[in-house]
């Protein structure tokens, strides 16, 4: 398989990360993936093919990354981060500046409020100087406040990690570009986006799945009750990963959402040894998946069966599969579309609810994508894009 086309076929409009691994599982390659697509955006109602990058286009992107001294990991590569590859939605692509050994230590993601106390802060950092003197990666945002402490102090004796919600060439906020220099020296920075892309509101649930990925637990310092520390809390649990938490004044109202954590089943923190004590050699499948720290979603599937290809052996025919109309696919993609909303749904509610197959919902999902007609979104879910019918 060729790198140049899996970098087209993930940059390809209409292609996120779940449709990627699905086109993956059902071609021999991403240059037959890249052919059949037109047919299968047709499939799901799109008119025109989607876009897909030049082979010179994708060329030109290597070549900026390797001139930063960075590499591309592909989740379907050995070198991808294991822990990450564990999700069902792990980025296609992965630009890395800095040392790629650091994606694959044990890690604990680090994370909280930008608006963080001084305390709140001076614990941060010197909590992550000890995990990071006992041999742990601390990962985290590179956001103010709680993130920006977690990289000083991990810095101050060892390895740590930034995911980035734009480009990895691009410093966000500003102030923190020295910060992200010296972590991409010493450390790692790492993100989805292709260069140059500044980030957006959007671009940071995206991010948070990363800092979630990446480790194998996670620890709240000052979270809000609505924060985005709570979505990377959400998402690390959904991707059976531990959960921790560092205690605060219930009179500080930064401090509630990491409070109710502990208050629902959350590893309490006051040390790194609290999280060391409880920290898996691998993501665990027990433990916190059994307490409701969060709405649950049903438990995932072992794995995504192999969708059923829609046309015969030797190519797309239109709407055929093994030679007969592709009535079931037609069915699925209508009944989704009346399911779904700009709410995200998972994909195992979806099945259980439309009584298909799941290998039908999950190929009906992916024509949909690459028609443009609904969003794959973190957490194996999906939501409709603006009022499109069946």
């Amino acid at each position: 398989m060729s790198d140049l086309d899996r970098l087209r076929l993930a940059r390809t409009e209409g292609v996120g990360p779940v449709t990627y691994r699905r086109l993956l599982r059902r071609y021999p390659d991403p240059a037959t993936a890249i052919a059949a697509l037109p047919a299968l955006a047709r499939a799901g109602g799109r008119a025109t093919a989607p876009p897909v990058p030049s082979a010179g286009s994708a060329e030109r992107e290597f070549d900026r990354i390797a001139r930063l001294g960075g590499r591309l990991l592909f989740v379907d590569r050995p070198d991808y981060p294991p822990c990450l590859a564990l999700l069902d939605d792990a980025p296609p692509v992965l630009a890395v500046l800095g040392q790629v050994a650091a994606l694959r230590g044990r890690a604990v993601a680090l994370v909280g409020s930008r608006n963080a106390s001084a305390n709140g802060q001076r614990l941060a950092e010197l909590l992550a100087q000890e995990l990071a003197q006992e041999g742990i990666v601390v990962v985290s945002g590179l956001a103010r406040g709680i993130d920006a402490a977690a990289h000083e102090g991990a810095l101050r004796s060892g390895l740590t990690v930034a995911a980035v919600a734009g480009g990895v060439d691009v410093p966000y906020p500003p102030e923190h570009a020295r910060l992200q220099a010296r972590i991409a020296a010493e450390g790692a920075v790492v993100g989805e986006l292709p260069l140059g892309t500044q980030p957006q509101a959007r671009h940071f649930p995206r991010r948070n799945r990363i800092i979630a990925g990446l480790a194998l637990g996670v620890v709240v310092v000052e979270a809000a009750i609505r924060s985005g520390s709570l979505i990377t809390a959400r998402l690390a649990q959904e991707a059976n990963r531990e959960l921790f938490a560092v205690p605060g004044s219930p009179l500080d109202p930064r401090c509630r959402g990491a409070n109710d954590l502990i208050r629902n089943g959350a590893h309490l923190v006051e040390g790194a040894a609290d999280v060391l004590a409880n920290l898996p050699d691998h993501p665990a499948r027990e433990g916190l998946a059994r307490v409701p720290l969060f709405a649950r979603p049903l438990p995932p599937p072992a794995g995504l069966p192999e969708p059923p290809s829609y046309w015969p052996q030797g190519g797309p025919e239109g709407g055929k599969q093994g030679g007969r109309e592709d009535g079931d696919g037609a069915r699925a993609r209508g009944v989704l579309l009346q399911l779904l909303g700009p709410a995200p749904t998972s994909v195992d509610d979806l099945a259980r609810r439309c009584q298909l197959s799941a290998a039908t919902v999950n190929s009906a999902l992916m024509d949909l994508e690459l028609a443009g007609r609904v969003a794959a979104l973190p957490g194996n879910r999906f939501a409709l894009i603006g009022e499109a019918g069946p």
